[in-house]
């Protein structure tokens, strides 16, 4: 049965694009924040390559025409920053400021929690850029020695946790500036929260845009120096 899929080309993207837009369809049915497109699609894309024995690396090889299309869609993050760049430039202190904080948060807590629990070094590598990009986080994981698959996992958690729960923890914060609240989902939640923060508003995925790109330098640069003391 899995040879019969995995030699069809089109199989996984097939599989893949059908798990997402039934997730998109589900979530417009419940109108719920919990029925996330891209976690209800992992789930189904999981449970289907398990039931039918499809090993990992036949399915991520049918879907390298999405690590294409990645780098482009990355990109087009930059329309919104284009066309609310005057904004943008008139709160650039306040924003660079934000970044620079929710960054050392983000390293502080992951470092303080792997010492406590006394995790290996290797597990603190991989678990340190959590809060970026997946190209970004997996090239910093393996310069410091961490496990790029579990930096991949705990990056696509971290993203889609602060997609389902990002809104309801601006509510209970009382966060209701969209300048806050792009700095807080681009910042602890990179593209998949800025997909949310680009639904609120356009000027909230505008500054989501911008503090995922400084939050992914400033952790570049702090993740050797942090891993290095620790």
């Amino acid at each position: 049965m899995a040879e019969l899929f995995t030699s069809a080309s089109l199989f996984a993207i097939v599989l893949t694009l059908g798990a997402y837009e039934f997730g998109i369809w589900l979530q417009k049915k419940l109108k719920s924040p919990i029925c996330n497109p891209i976690l209800i699609a992992v789930i189904l894309v999981i449970a289907a390559i398990s039931l039918l024995k499809i090993p990992a690396q036949d399915y991520r090889a049918g879907c390298e025409t999405f690590s294409w299309l990645l780098t482009p869609a990355t990109v087009c993050l930059a329309v919104p920053l284009y066309e609310q760049v005057k904004v943008l430039k008139k709160n650039l202190p306040a924003i660079l400021v934000g970044v620079l904080a929710g960054t050392l948060v983000s390293l502080g807590c992951v470092a303080i929690l792997c010492r406590v629990f006394a995790m290996e070094d290797a597990m603190l590598a991989s678990l340190l850029p959590k809060s970026i990009t997946t190209a970004m986080g997996i090239a910093i994981s393996e310069q410091l020695g961490g496990v790029p698959a579990v930096t991949t996992a705990v990056i696509i958690i971290t993203g889609i946790l602060g997609n389902i729960c990002g809104s309801s923890l601006c509510a209970i914060l009382k966060i209701r500036d969209p300048i806050a609240q792009g700095v807080a989902f681009g910042t602890a939640s990179h593209v998949v929260g800025t997909s949310r923060a680009s639904e609120i508003s356009e000027l909230t995925g505008a500054v989501s845009s911008l503090s995922l790109v400084v939050a992914g330098i400033l952790t570049a640069i702090l993740c050797p120096v942090l891993y290095s003391v620790l």
